[in-house]
């Protein structure tokens, strides 16, 4: 059944598959009917998990209705047969698969653990109302009555098999009492209500003091800091749906592609904790976030009863691409399973850490049959695992056809369903044009080549496409999108998308054109995708670009803007600021700038050193995983700034890009550098180059671009293999 927007407010985190859902399945579908046209968002398994004796248990069915309050719904699809007794709230069964349980106070037990959250923030305090209700969907009310059970002390509410229709269904739940009796909920407090449902407090960054300075850039992060973001419903989507096969995710830049992957593995962990997860990412530096964002998800789906400790880590595994010999890595890991020496870098041809491990993993799949060691396999950055042609294995992606193999199939029935979910975003590949789709990942065979096109049972996306930034002001990133893809250089752009449907999908409009030879083409990014609220309350812009006539100038004034940042603007050397050098071996402009910064005073971090004011830090005195210092600016080659960000964002070198401006690469290398920034970005580099005067007519441009489509270009990154059909979109 194929699903329109309108319907994403009712999610499924599971399709319905076994015989017993039959039930909960009439139930459901009743549910989204009666609601279908009311303000309110509905869940079949929302992921909050009770302890129901020695197992986790969550709610059936989870509705937030903006005039009632939270309804939980306990199904039990049982016959009239298979009640023995009902004694109060415990109820004895025959023929059912256990002997007796408490499904009324179960189910109010999952009230309060949700209730629980809405306590935790000042405007749902005590003031959201709360119903439980039990349904019976092959029991008749008559049925109930016959048997007298109706006349039992603490006869619960219950929706009958007869009372499912639209009208009688929601009549039955307005005039159920209430177990909590709150307070009306205005529009601000459905928002925030929906908020805390998305679980947004958690991603809440650490409150920095009242300052007093008011115009400075601490003050506009302390008032953002509290802010809830609205409920995105595609992200909730990613987040809490367990797909029963293969997805992809492509991604914008700071679209939340890492924290809704972390959210999904510690979702699948907690509903199926014999399931061998592993969570998989190609930059050794983001190890540390994604480990405590894992850690803050299940401590938040559990209300604080799990956390990422070592019995957790035995089945969800947090897992590098290439791994080392201080951390265990996917590919190592497999061959650690299959009694194979480990290779590195250092055993490969290809020096290039992307080409050396696919490398390696056709190594291992050509002499290894690849035994299945896992159930779900999630994988970020996915961009960065895929090579050129001549390193494939048999027309194959090597990493993610190793990753296929390694996971066991979804049924019996059909091999080709398996768990293997990758997110991307092809703007943020640093070393090749290649797109990773599935026809470019496992070939032209059809059975490959559409496995992620179209839905799953359940009516579950195999592709999304997310177009909203949450991280990166609206200035920042449109400025990225356009000197990334080159769409205002003068002899026209260099890779891009060439239709309107893909430019909506990752949240531009055409206004004009249709990428024809000679068009004037217009794009504009409407506000609503770029929900960062800085460039709203700054007074200037928040992005800078200045160039210098030598690098001596260029680093002074940066030493002067950072003094700056620390005294007036009163942030932090370490996690508020972070400084970017560009270029194809940036290593000396990495080392020039923290050797001068140092003697102006300034302390420095460079990633992987294991202290402060080290310049060149050397194995084996480092560790890959560690990307900040106390009290110290990290300075970062653009690699290991991948997945990071900062307040404060300075882009140093792009002269290092503009004496070579037709290399897309080195474009992405700009992209990426600019968007780390999660309020404002300096861009710098010396010397006269042409891409100087793009990039200032990409900044006076705003959110609105014009041009001239002069030919196709050399990166088309049009949608093409996983198109989604026109009704999902």
């Amino acid at each position: 059944m194929a699903i329109g927007e309108k319907d994403r407010k009712f999610i499924a985190t599971e399709p319905f598959g076994i015989a017993g859902e039959k039930g909960e399945q009439k139930v459901w579908d009743a549910v989204k009917s009666a609601f279908s046209s009311r303000t309110c968002i509905g869940y079949w398994r929302f992921p909050i998990f009770s302890k129901v004796g020695q197992n986790r248990k969550e709610p059936d069915i989870l509705i937030a209705d903006q005039e009632q309050g939270l309804i939980v719904i306990e199904v039990k699809a049982i016959n009239i047969n298979q009640i023995a007794a009902v004694n109060g709230h415990r109820w004895e069964y025959k023929n059912f698969y256990t002997d007796s349980g408490n499904p009324y106070e179960q189910a109010e037990n999952q009230l309060f653990s949700l209730l629980s959250y809405f306590d935790r923030e000042p405007e749902t305090r005590r003031k959201i109302s709360g119903t439980v209700l039990i349904a019976l969907p092959e029991i008749t009310e008559s049925e109930w009555i016959e048997r007298g059970f109706d006349k039992m002390p603490s006869c619960p509410p219950i929706i009958f098999k007869d009372q499912m229709g639209k009208s009688g269904l929601l009549k039955k739940i307005q005039t159920t009492k209430t177990v909590i009796e709150g307070i009306e909920i205005n529009s601000d407090r459905w928002e925030v209500l929906l908020s805390i449902l998305g679980g947004n407090p958690i991603l809440r960054k650490e409150q920095v003091a009242v300052k007093p300075n008011l115009d400075s850039r601490a003050a506009i992060i302390s008032m953002l800091a509290d802010r809830l973001y609205e409920l995105d419903l595609q992200q909730e989507q990613i987040g809490k749906v367990i797909p029963p096969g293969p997805q992809r995710i492509r991604g914008i830049a700071g679209s939340g592609k890492t924290v809704l992957l972390c959210q999904r593995a510690a979702h699948m962990h907690l509903k199926h904790p014999d399931w061998d997860i592993a969570l998989v990412f190609f930059s050794r530096s983001l190890y540390n976030e994604i480990v405590n964002q894992i850690d803050k998800w299940l401590k938040h789906f559990t209300n604080g009863e799990v956390r990422y400790d070592e019995e957790v880590k035995r089945k969800l595994r947090v897992l590098p691409a290439w791994g080392a010999r201080d951390r265990e890595g996917f590919y190592g890991r497999i061959c650690d399973a299959h009694g194979v020496r480990r290779l590195t870098p250092g055993d490969t041809i290809n020096k290039n850490p992307t080409n050396a491990l696919a490398e390696v993993c056709t190594r291992l799949l050509s002499e290894n049959e690849i035994e299945p060691l896992f159930d779900a396999v999630l994988i970020d950055e996915g961009q960065d695992l895929v090579v050129e042609d001549h390193l494939k294995f048999q027309g194959k992606q090597p990493f993610y056809w190793l990753a296929f193999q390694a996971l066991r199939p979804v049924s019996a029935e059909d091999p080709f369903q398996k768990r293997l979910i990758w997110a991307y975003d092809e703007s943020q590949s640093l070393e090749n044009l290649i797109i990773p789709k599935a026809r470019e990942l496992f070939g032209s065979e059809e059975s490959y080549s559409q496995m992620v096109t179209g839905i799953h049972p359940g009516g579950i996306r195999k592709s999304e496409i997310m177009h909203r930034c949450y991280r990166t002001p609206g200035p920042i990133l449109t400025a990225a999108h356009a000197i990334g893809m080159g769409l205002l250089r003068s002899e026209g752009m260099l890779r891009g998308i060439t239709n309107k449907e893909d430019w909506a999908a990752i949240g531009y409009e055409v206004i004009k054109g249709n990428f024809r030879t000679g068009e004037e083409i217009t794009l504009h990014r409407p506000p609503k995708n770029s929900p960062n609220l800085v460039p709203s309350l700054w007074n200037s812009p928040v992005l800078q670009f200045n160039t210098y006539n030598s690098r001596e100038e260029e680093l002074k004034a940066l030493a002067i803007s950072i003094k700056e940042n620390i005294q007036k603007d009163q942030l932090e050397l370490s996690r508020d600021i972070m400084i970017i050098v560009l270029g194809g071996d940036a290593r000396n402009l990495e080392r020039e700038t923290a050797l001068f910064l140092m003697n102006e005073n300034i302390d420095i971090y460079i990633p992987s050193a294991l202290e402060k004011n080290v310049t060149d830090p050397r194995y084996p005195n480092t560790n890959p995983d560690k990307f900040w210092e106390d009290g110290a600016v990290t300075i970062s080659r653009i690699h290991r700034a991948k997945g990071n960000e900062a307040n404060m964002v300075y882009v140093v070198g792009f002269d290092q890009v503009a004496c070579n401006e037709s290399e897309t690469a080195l474009r992405n290398q700009l992209f990426v550098g600019l968007t780390r920034a999660r309020g404002w970005a300096s861009l710098s580099g010396i010397g006269e180059y042409g891409m100087y005067q793009e990039m200032n007519d990409v900044i006076n441009s705003g959110d609105t671009f014009t041009f001239t489509f002069k030919r196709a270009p050399i990166q088309n990154i049009n949608d093409i293999d996983e198109q989604i059909p026109v009704e999902l979109r």
